[in-house]
């Protein structure tokens, strides 16, 4: 077990690359296939994945480079910031869905609009716009947000260990 880790400590840019891709994989899918229209917390949650995978391309690539190794446990550092700040984005969303807090005022709506939406709306109906105090997603008890929360806070956690530990090497 410990030498698994350990594995996965040295290739954490392409481990946090790999799960930042499959977070932005699953919550297009549940968009695309799933027809949950994302709200503007979702799309907040989004933008750290896109930022996350970035900076971990980026360490992998100076990984690769033995004169620029020195600084992947600085990126290492700053994808745990990233995730952390996916916590904290994530926990807000789950706690407004909860009834913890309110939303923020744009939270009536920023999703998709299909065609079928807008003619729904041309011929007078109403369309409602998706809400960040619905969850439209439960699983276990967790909604995606309150389960984004969990996996934001493992991979922030694994990120600063391996800063830590490639710090030390």
């Amino acid at each position: 077990m410990a030498q698994f880790l350990r594995s996965i400590l040295n290739r954490w840019p392409l481990w946090a690359l790999g799960s930042s891709a499959l977070m932005l994989a699953a919550a297009h899918a549940f968009e695309t296939i799933g027809g949950l229209a994302p709200c503007t917390l979702c799309l907040r949650q989004r933008e750290v994945y896109w930022v996350a995978g970035t900076v971990a391309l980026v360490a992998f690539v100076l990984s690769r480079l033995p004169s620029q190794r020195r600084w992947v446990p600085l990126l290492n550092l700053a994808l745990g910031l990233i995730f952390l700040t996916g916590v904290g984005v994530a926990s807000y969303h789950a706690g407004a869905e909860w009834g913890f807090w309110p939303g923020p005022s744009t939270c009536s709506g920023g999703g998709s609009v299909s065609l079928d939406d807008m003619t729904a709306f041309v011929n007078g109906a109403k369309v409602k716009p998706p809400a960040c105090d619905k969850a439209a997603w439960v699983f276990l008890g967790l909604s995606m947000a309150g389960w984004n929360v969990l996996v934001s806070l493992k991979l922030a956690l694994y990120s600063l260990a391996a800063a830590y530990f490639g710090r030390r090497a």
